[in-house]
């Protein structure tokens, strides 16, 4: 069979059972987008800005165990898409992004939109490719997608120029991909298990620290398994939330810069400490040398050998993909036939349960101006814990991860490494899509939401009715909370004082807008959004200005030097 590149594109997209493919159209991909409207297998989503495809595309790939897609032209359209990329591959998201390049003459000639893609896009990505020849491109994206799904998961760009596109050759697509010099471990070394699961039993403070590895491994029910099997407390990261789930009395919050006080505490006073698809990051740990001032034993598990002893020296390094170790630790476990000890564990929960009792998320219940924490609590009790939650950047992102009790993974959607602004309303898209019919909810703020707001128009034209809950405090409330704390109430550049009226521009783009000003209004304007099934409700909470999220550890710190919120 001889195709073209266009018609090659679309054929391996479709072998490899691509539902969506989030782009906008130009120049260099005419031909592959002439080869789309000829199918109807792979549907195109278009959205507004390149970001907002990689974004949705990001988002859908979170909400599922599928590859996201999206397609973007050469020059713009490619640096436009570089914030998506650098989104998901801090986090981890398995992706295929196919951009347009210039004809293969016209590379290096400064030709009109043409940028070095492959040379951009290097610090971002898991892999790239130029193809510079129509015989490899099957077998180019074959690999695309391999790559993008396999061991650690990532970005890989497919840099197809335009002659590419439109020059022939017999088509077939590779069942399998061998690739020598790719080859992730999976299974992990039985003898540092079995180190692992002795340090494990002889734990007189033991704790299990698991980040967004559980998720993206679809890990969490034999992690479940493990931690009721050995009776330890457990703490996720921001990326990891729903890993473990939030309501189960072993859980301790999340930990880090705005977790909750025992889940820091315990993970400081630990002394065997079980990391599990976690990397130790700045944001978790603070400051590694103040980490590392109680001697404790550190077992990680990771399936990128480059994120073990990274920041953190560990003592039993184990690669391998997660769900199978964590198998292998619980069987070992159970045919050893001994328990942590008893006593010993239950004085480390006795000493948990002290530091819960500071109610660290406690906050003013009775305030006559809407609370932040206090629409998030109500978006969980009117969703009933079972919405999809996509995110924004800032002090919303935080308060959404630490009042919304997420009990399932893939429900919790956010740029946690690259803290991307506008990542929220197009990853909802992507999610909506995943998920018809489901409740995706997108938690923003009025600084993140006008970063990719033209994607109110996306929405109205495949009728997607997510529901945005944005906590407007006025401010660029993140950046004003450091300022007040650290830069003697200097609030320079963070007050936005020509906001729009976000109910007229919902209107404006053919949804329904709500303006939420008092406290009694906002369970009634919830439960009325998500009646609607069909429609997408901006719902604008005028929230207290004055608020800020707390605990916080302050970049350097370590992670008991926690700011706790004044007493109320």
């Amino acid at each position: 069979m001889v195709l073209t590149g266009a018609e090659i594109v679309i054929r391996c997209l479709q072998e490899e059972k691509v539902e969506y493919v989030f782009g906008y159209p130009g120049g260099s991909v005419l031909f592959i987008y002439d080869e789309l409207f000829k199918q109807d297998k792979v549907r195109h989503i278009l959205v507004r800005h390149e970001q907002g495809a990689v974004h949705a595309a990001d988002g859908y790939a979170r909400s599922t165990e599928k590859v996201g897609v999206a397609l973007v032209t050469s020059g713009p359209g490619v640096t436009n898409a570089v914030t998506g990329i650098a989104t998901a591959y801090m986090d981890s998201i398995p992706m295929v992004i196919v951009s347009g390049q210039v004809p293969t003459a016209y590379i290096g000639q400064d030709a009109f939109q043409e940028v070095d893609t492959v040379g951009i896009t290097r610090p971002c990505v898991k892999h790239n490719f130029l193809v510079k020849d129509v015989r490899d491109l099957a077998a180019t994206i074959k690999k695309a997608f391999f790559l993008a799904r396999s061991g650690r998961p990532g970005p890989v760009l497919v840099d197809i120029p335009k002659d590419i596109s439109a020059s022939k050759c017999e088509y077939a697509y590779p069942k399998a991909i061998s690739m020598r010099s790719y080859n992730p471990v999976v299974k992990g070394h039985q003898g540092q298990i079995k180190k692992a699961v002795q340090l494990l039993l002889e734990a007189r403070r033991p704790m299990i620290y698991t980040g967004g590895g559980v998720v993206l491994s679809d890990a969490a029910d034999k992690l479940a398994k493990l931690v009721r099997q050995l009776g330890f407390p457990v703490t996720n990261t921001l990326m990891g939330l729903g890993g473990y789930p939030a309501t189960d009395k072993q859980f301790v919050g999340m930990l880090g810069m705005h977790g909750t006080y025992e889940a820091n505490m315990a993970m400081q006073h630990c002394d065997v400490l079980l990391a599990v698809g976690a990397r130790f990051d700045d944001r978790v740990i603070g400051n590694p040398e103040h980490f590392a001032e109680v001697p404790r034993k550190i077992i990680h598990i990771d399936i990128d050998p480059s994120s073990i002893s990274k920041r953190v020296k560990v003592d039993v390094p184990i690669v391998g993909h997660v769900p199978e170790v964590l198998d292998e630790i619980f069987r070992q476990v159970e045919s050893i036939g001994e328990r942590p000890e008893e006593k010993a564990l239950k004085a480390w929960w006795k000493q948990i349960d002290e530091w819960r009792g500071k109610d660290c998320l406690k906050y003013d219940r009775k305030s006559r101006i809407i609370k932040p924490q206090y629409v998030v609590e109500k978006l969980y009790e009117v969703t009933k814990g079972e919405a999809f939650v996509c995110s924004d950047v800032g002090q919303h992102q935080m308060w959404a991860a630490q009042y919304y009790k997420f009990d399932k993974p893939r429900r919790w959607m956010n740029s946690g490494g690259l803290g991307t602004m506008g990542f929220g309303l197009p990853a909802a898209m992507g999610v909506q899509l995943a998920h018809p019919g489901a409740p995706v909810a997108c938690v923003t703020g009025e600084g993140s939401i006008q970063m990719c707001i033209q994607e109110l128009s996306t929405c109205k034209q495949y009728r997607l009715p997510v529901k945005i809950v944005l906590l407007n405090n006025g401010y660029l409330g993140m950046v004003r909370q450091w300022q007040q704390l650290f830069h003697g109430n200097r609030y320079a550049e963070s007050y936005v004082d020509a906001l729009p009226d976000f109910v007229r521009l919902a209107e404006a783009y053919g949804h329904v807008g709500m303006k939420v000003e008092k406290p009694g209004d906002v369970e009634g304007a919830l439960k009325e959004a998500f009646k609607r099934k069909d429609d997408l409700v901006f719902m604008d909470f005028a929230i207290d200005p004055t608020e800020n999220v707390y605990p916080m550890v302050q970049g350097g710190k370590g992670l008991t030097e926690m700011i706790l919120s004044e007493e109320l």
